[in-house]
């Protein structure tokens, strides 16, 4: 029925509804389910609640239908908003992916976008700050890699580390990280009133099922390149991590850009979480197709065009 509307408002409606259709396979929206709010334990829910569902009653295979139907949308959605990006929209989306080693952040990408189009979604994997990102403040780093007008931004973690690093390392005085939950909640609030959405998500993952990838790594040998040990010195500070994420929670999810707490046990469950909340959130943008510039005369367009 959308390929089949006769005019842009007809195809726009018939997008909305087929959206609407799709989300109504949720008791529960995952933006009211998974919101953080305080009285949430992130620990807890990572060592009782992480292999859990919440909200979609399926199971694998209806949650990778649903990806896949959700990824058709998300595209169309992506295509509309790369539009009104060229013809001087402020309108774009970053998405900040957080979560342990092994969690399924490199997935999410891989699987939700499966339909999208490259040009238009910029995605960058945050790591140790190199010499030069160390010299600046830390959101210079990532100030950098905002998405242009238009465009879909993903971060594989980002200025979150640096606060939840020091945090548990001790490498900065308390005073200088916590400093910085005020500086990231200015940060978000600004992008959100330039017109970029932020939609915050962290994978909760269990530590078995974190144990379970780590052992598939190093039985596999296309997987050694994933294997570091750092990543078992961060799994001996479990608990630290679960502290330090908590507090962040605490102090940074906001009106303007909350946190989710995805579990992240089931990937096809997370993934469809995501995919979820990307495509309402596109969609409730309302936005609509650029018209023809005011200069532009269709009929003698077509004329030239013969």
């Amino acid at each position: 029925m959308i390929e089949e509307s006769e005019t842009v408002a007809e195809r726009l409606a018939n997008a909305a509804k087929s959206s609407e259709l799709l989300s109504a396979v949720w008791s529960l929206p995952p933006a009211q389910r998974l919101m953080f709010h305080h009285g949430v334990n992130v620990g807890e829910l990572a060592a009782a609640g992480a292999g859990e569902t919440p909200g979609f009653d399926g199971d694998k295979l209806d949650g990778e239908r649903f990806i896949d139907l959700s990824s058709s949308g998300i595209a169309r959605y992506q295509r509309l908003m790369y539009a009104n990006g060229v013809k001087g929209s402020s309108r774009r989306l970053l998405i900040v992916l957080q979560g342990m080693d092994a969690s399924g952040k490199g997935g999410i990408v891989r699987h939700v976008f499966r339909q999208g189009d490259p040009m238009g979604i910029h995605y960058h994997g945050f790591g140790k700050p190199t010499d030069e990102e160390a010299s600046h403040g830390f959101l210079w780093r990532v100030e950098r890699e905002l998405p242009e007008p238009g465009w879909i931004g993903v971060f594989d973690r980002s200025h979150y580390e640096d606060i939840v690093m020091p945090h548990v390392y001790g490498t900065f005085p308390e005073e200088v990280w916590r400093a910085r939950y005020d500086l990231v909640n200015a940060f978000e609030r600004n992008l959100v009133a330039s017109g970029c959405a932020v939609i915050k998500i962290f994978l909760v993952s269990s530590r078995e099922e974190q144990r379970r990838h780590f052992l598939s790594r190093l039985d596999d040998p296309t997987k050694y390149w994933k294997f570091d040990v750092s990543d078992l010195d961060a799994r001996d500070r479990w608990d630290d991590y679960m502290a330090a994420w908590q507090e962040v929670f605490e102090r940074t999810s906001t009106p303007e850009a909350p946190w989710y707490l995805v579990p992240a046990d089931n990937r096809w469950y997370s993934r469809a979480v995501v995919s979820e909340l990307l495509r309402t959130t596109l969609r409730n943008m309302n936005m609509s197709w650029p018209s023809l510039e005011a200069e532009v005369d269709p009929d003698e367009a077509r004329r030239r065009l013969g």
